[in-house]
């Protein structure tokens, strides 16, 4: 009868903490009564993403131009947009050790205790050589104070259909990167980077 009540009382402590997600009754090699073990952690990613901080590239040129460079900050991560005026093609983005201006492979100073270069396949200048964009200040884009992850961000020049800036970040941290159309003919580069893993 014991025997018997103690099964029912396992079964229904068992059903209780797995109802809680607490653990599981294992039952003991020896003496059949159990011992309880911790339900399995399950980690979820920060703020669902699911973004990895390996190179992503793609080797398709764009006939669009690099018109605009802008930031803006999210609850989960900091953005950057290069704006076209036509449909973005290939890019590169990966983390270095540190950022080379295009052409000459002199580094660029930045902020940040990791850096991305970052490549859009697309010139910032016209078929007759005119630049479409010609930043004001080349060591400081936008004005990243106060952001989460980003520190910096530089323009490391425009050459031979290739555009690339150079971003300081608070730490190696998961990326993602999008292309969207719009407005109008134009399209947008999007690097997004999560404030933490």
């Amino acid at each position: 009868m014991k025997k018997i009540q103690l099964k029912k009382t396992h079964a229904l402590l068992a059903a209780v903490l797995m109802a809680a997600g607490l653990g599981v009754l294992a039952p003991a090699p020896a003496a059949g009564l159990g011992v309880l073990a911790p339900a399995p952690a399950a980690a979820d990613p920060y703020c669902g993403q699911v973004w990895g901080s390996l190179s992503k590239t793609d080797p398709a040129m764009s006939q669009a131009k690099v018109v605009n460079v802008r930031t803006g900050q999210h609850y989960c991560f900091d953005r950057l947009v290069i704006d076209l005026n036509g449909p973005v093609a290939g890019y590169s983005i990966r983390y270095v050790p540190e950022v080379v201006q295009d052409g000459s492979g002199l580094p660029i100073p930045l902020e940040g205790q990791a850096f991305i270069q970052l490549t859009v396949n697309a010139p910032a200048y016209d078929d007759a050589g005119k630049p479409t964009y010609n930043p004001p200040n080349k060591s400081e884009l936008t004005d990243v104070a106060g952001y989460q992850t980003f520190r910096q961000v530089a323009w490391a020049g425009s050459f031979e259909g290739y555009s690339s800036l150079g971003l300081g970040i608070r730490a190696r941290l998961p990326f993602r990167v999008q292309t969207l159309s719009g407005p109008g003919a134009g399209s947008r580069f999007v690097v997004d980077v999560a404030h933490f893993w």
